[in-house]
């Protein structure tokens, strides 16, 4: 069927609309407004846009070649329809007026169906596209709100202790001023900025302690830097010693900017759920600045009101611990190291079964920081460590002969001790530091139904517990203990790897920390 052709009625109409781009923009104008009437009362849907184009100057009696929302024998012919962020567009393509069905070269248009809140929505789009990444939340884990909430605040009592500290250094410096040259005053500024540099370079070296101790470093670097700002706010009390506090500060603040960009990335890395990991890293960071600018502009005006130093370091310093500990424990990692393998192993001991991500990283001992020695088992220990007399290897060693590590006991220090042979391989370090943890269970065991029985002659509760251990040796009961938890790991071992990989637990050997010794038993 030919399109319909349009005929002014009048002169005067033939003027309104002597161009075709005014046309199509009443067109657009028109099928707006009825898409939205439609929607909300589709039986007043068509006298409404009659009313509308009467008040643009156009006659009721003129369609336009537009005959319902389908264009059906019109000069415009609906091709698709879009959405983009909750936005609706609508495609059409116009017939040339003296063709049979053809189209003209650039036809096509978009006509946007929005609604009365497009202000509203565009608004939305415009800040999610800055602080959410592009597919949330199926984009990221469920973990990824609680701590970037967490974080913001974080972030926003830090900015705002940088407010109260920076203007305690440089009041401290206008102090000296009275004492020393400008140019001796930016000497100082400058050491200062270069021994915090020093002790970034130097605390770098612990590399892999970024990884498999993740959230407790993490939350150590943030006390520091805590620690660093209450230096610097010391300066305001002693600032003729400006330069050796000022340098001890910036060490501390350096230290810890080097944790938190060293754990940064395995971190986000956790909640990206495919291959956006550059998207999650840049909203995060984002978040972090707007929070961070946040805090900075209400201390400034918190600090034209002269507030006291103490008290104001105090709260924003509760806030900004607080808010650490949270946003650290609120981070879900698959990967067991030391601390959650720990979890893992003493759940399945008590209860047969392997926590869940969720509960295994919320029971993880966060203030376990990598460089406490109070650790109850070693792994990789040297041979002098683990064991005090020749007797108890030779009497245990028979037990661990087609395996490719040794465990045992020694009361002297109270600590359990895996040694590798050096065959070892990545699963026999895994099934060694579970045996580990078996024996320690048992010796934990046996020391406290001793513990009990003593209390019950004695009627005491205060039993030392070294000598409850070092009578374990005397009894001969070590050996049984070795012997029984050889047993118990040789059937529960491969069933702990099944519930753990059933929860979605990931072990690597080298998150473990093992050390680097092993035993040459075949050397002459």
């Amino acid at each position: 069927m030919a399109p319909i052709q349009i005929k002014p009625s009048a002169p005067s109409a033939a003027q309104t609309f002597a161009s075709a781009q005014d046309a199509r923009v009443l067109v657009r104008e028109t099928m707006r407004i009825s898409a939205n009437l439609a929607s909300a009362s589709p039986p007043s849907s068509a006298s409404s846009s009659l009313v509308v184009a009467e008040n643009c100057g156009v006659r009721p009696d003129l369609k336009y070649g537009l005959i319902e929302d389908d264009f059906v024998d019109s000069s415009l012919r609906v091709l698709c329809c879009e959405e983009v962020d909750g936005r609706r567009w609508k495609y059409v393509a116009e017939r040339e007026s003296g063709g049979e069905g053809r189209f003209g070269k650039g036809s096509i248009r978009a006509l946007g169906l929005h609604t009365s809140d497009v202000a509203v929505n565009d608004s939305m789009a415009f800040i999610r596209s800055y602080v959410l990444p592009e597919g949330f939340p199926d984009s990221v884990t469920p973990s990824y709100v609680p701590y970037m909430t967490w974080r913001a605040l974080k972030h926003f009592f830090g900015g705002a202790m940088g407010v109260f500290t920076t203007q305690t250094l440089l009041n401290s410096l206008g102090i000296s001023r009275n004492r020393a040259s400008s140019g001796a005053v930016a000497i100082n500024w400058i050491i200062k900025d270069g021994a915090g540099r020093i002790g970034k370079m130097l605390f770098a070296r612990q590399g892999k302690k970024f990884d498999y101790d993740l959230k407790q470093l993490r939350f150590a670097g943030d006390l520091l830097m805590e620690l660093g700002a209450g230096v610097e706010l010391v300066t305001a009390a002693v600032p003729h010693l400006f330069l050796p506090l000022a340098c001890a500060a910036n060490v501390a603040k350096n230290v810890a900017a080097v944790t938190s960009t060293s754990t940064r990335t395995p971190i986000y890395k956790a909640f990206a759920q495919g291959e956006n990991i550059g998207d999650v890293t840049a909203k995060g960071e984002c978040v972090g600045n707007i929070a961070d600018l946040l805090g900075t502009g209400l201390s400034i005006m918190l600090s034209k009101r002269n507030p006291s130093l103490v008290t104001t370091f105090v709260l924003l310093s509760c806030g900004y611990v607080f808010s650490s500990f949270q946003e650290v424990n609120s981070v879900v990692l698959r990967t067991l190291n030391r601390a959650r393998f720990t979890v893992a192993v003493e759940s399945f001991l008590k209860t047969g079964g392997v926590p869940s991500l969720e509960e295994g990283n919320a029971k993880e001992n966060i203030f376990s920081f990598p460089w406490s020695k109070q650790r109850p088992i070693i792994l990789g220990p040297r041979f002098k460590d683990a064991f005090h007399e020749p007797t108890l290897f030779l009497a245990i060693e028979p037990l661990f002969e087609r395996e490719r590590y040794i465990v045992t006991y020694n009361p002297a220090k109270g600590n359990v001790y895996a040694l590798f042979k050096d065959q070892a391989k990545s699963d026999d370090i895994l099934k060694a530091a579970f045996h580990a943890h078996v024996l320690l269970h048992f010796i934990r065991s046996s020391s406290a139904n001793r513990s009990l029985k003593k209390e019950g002659v004695n009627n005491q509760s205060d039993c030392d517990e070294s000598l409850i251990t070092n009578s374990i040796l005397k009894a001969g009961n070590l050996e049984s203990l070795v012997a029984e938890s050889c047993q118990v790991v040789s059937n529960a071992y491969g069933l702990f790897k099944t519930k753990a990989a059933e929860q979605g637990w990931v072990m690597s050997e080298s998150l473990l920390n093992p050390g680097r010794a092993r035993l040459c038993l075949n050397a002459n």
